[in-house]
């Protein structure tokens, strides 16, 4: 059995790609996507596990699928100055910007300050910050160990303390099912997959992807069908995990109403649960689950952001690169939680839909022969919707062209508006890619005669 095929191999590699998917936001945003549905629970589900488990699967399948060896590439199809743009844009958001910061300042708020009372000094944050940031630029460092430091010892840990938890809010639920919050009354599928935005996996999908398929091509994947399965039964390892593992927070989230009131975030669910069932013990086990969660992903990101920044300017080294990104979210991570999900909102809500497009036509490419012009104007199409998308998420809407995209546009009202305009842009590329090829076939032959 080659070594990219073995049991082993492949289930390392499986909780590798889990435990990098698996950080802040996917702890706290299932807990509390629970609370506000309700008995609309399922569809919510549903609706979050599209996103934050199918489209991040589709991702990294997309790359296998592309034959590139980094997104700059892929998203150059498009153009290559807007290939280095998405690229930038994307790297910045799901690394030092946001996705980073939010592991240090989630690690924190649920692990680290239920031991604090009413200690609101911001010198232990500083110094768990320091302490956070300082092991995650360690095993960052150690990038050539990736596999084996996450695959084969956090994510065994970070399962076994999810697992105690879940199994005994299955065994012993607190409460019953409550009715849906108000936003949460009609639409819920698209609401849950509107949330699932937030755990921006999608995103770090183009990401960890390359990481994922340097690690096949290295253990003997050859050829792109190989690549293709070995990628194909790793992302699913990771995915059932995931699916599960959102399914029972969800769970957990929606049963804990009853008792707990509805909390203002998924910290304080999740801290709240740990509490009711284990007592003190709770706050310690959530501890474990948050941190270990929270250093990996950080570790992952660390490390890719590094690496493609690196590449970008080749002038300067890994190593420097991972210093100045882990400075740097650790200086951003003390804005607090909150602040950085507000900020977080508008900017995921143009960068989803234009990252969508691109897994789509990935996988559509040798349907119109990867055809520059259906890239360009189906992109094109996406970026102009999603630039209102994201206005509208800021609050910042201009009200006559808000009344006016939802009157035009298929889902508009629920965050999905750019779907059609970038079938239509696609299709209109395709023809005018055709006209062109006609134009030039006639000139070639006139010139001929």
């Amino acid at each position: 059995m080659s070594s990219r095929d073995s049991f082993s191999n492949v289930i390392a590699v499986g909780f590798m790609l889990f435990a990098l998917f698996f950080g802040a936001g996917n702890l706290i945003f299932p807990a509390m996507l629970g609370q506000l549905a309700g008995e609309n629970i399922f569809s919510a589900n549903a609706g979050f596990i599209v996103t934050g488990v199918g489209l991040p699967i589709l991702g990294i399948l997309a790359l296998a699928f592309s034959g590139k060896s980094d997104l700059q590439s892929l998203a150059g199809r498009v153009h290559p100055v807007y290939g280095v743009i998405f690229t930038v844009a994307l790297y910045l958001a799901i690394g030092p910007l946001f996705a980073i910061p939010r592991t240090n300042t989630v690690s924190f708020e649920m692990g680290i300050r239920p031991f604090l009372g009413t200690n609101d000094s911001f010198l232990p944050l500083l110094l768990f910050t320091i302490v956070f940031f300082g092991i995650t630029l360690y095993f960052s460092l150690q990038s050539s160990k990736l596999v084996n430091i996450v695959g084969k010892i956090l994510t065994p840990l970070l399962l076994l303390f999810i697992g105690i938890l879940i199994i005994i809010a299955f065994i012993n639920p607190i409460g019953q099912v409550q009715a849906p919050t108000e936003y949460y009354m009609t639409d819920s599928f698209f609401k849950g997959f509107q949330e699932g935005y937030l755990t921006m996996d999608a995103l770090a999908a183009f990401v960890f992807g390359i990481i994922i398929i340097n690690i096949m091509k290295e253990r003997g994947a050859i050829t792109k069908k190989q690549l293709m399965a070995s990628t194909l039964k790793v992302a699913l390892i990771a995915g059932i995990l995931l699916t599960i593992i959102y399914s029972s927070l969800t769970y957990m989230g929606a049963t804990s109403v009853n008792e707990l009131g509805h909390l203002e975030n998924g910290g304080a669910i999740l801290a709240s649960v740990s509490n009711y069932y284990f007592g003190s013990f709770g706050k310690v086990l959530l501890a474990f689950i948050v941190i270990a969660a929270c250093l990996t992903t950080s570790i992952g990101l660390i490390t890719s952001c590094a690496s493609y920044f690196t590449k970008l300017v080749p002038t300067v080294s890994y190593k420097r690169c991972a210093i100045i990104f882990t400075i740097f979210s650790a200086v951003i991570s003390n804005v607090g939680l909150s602040t950085l999900i507000t900020i977080s909102i508008p900017v995921l809500s143009m960068l989803y839909p234009l990252a969508i497009c691109l897994m789509v036509l990935t996988f559509l490419h040798p349907l119109f022969k990867g055809k520059k012009e259906v890239y360009q104007l189906s992109m094109l199409f996406t970026f102009i919707v999603s630039i209102f998308e994201g206005l509208n998420a800021a609050g910042m809407q201009i009200e006559a062209i808000q009344n006016l995209l939802t009157a035009i546009l298929p889902w508009y009202s629920v965050g999905l508006g750019w779907i059609v305009p970038a079938i239509i842009g696609g299709i209109i590329g395709f023809f005018v890619r055709s006209l062109r090829k006609e134009s030039l076939d006639y000139s070639i032959a006139e010139e001929k005669q």
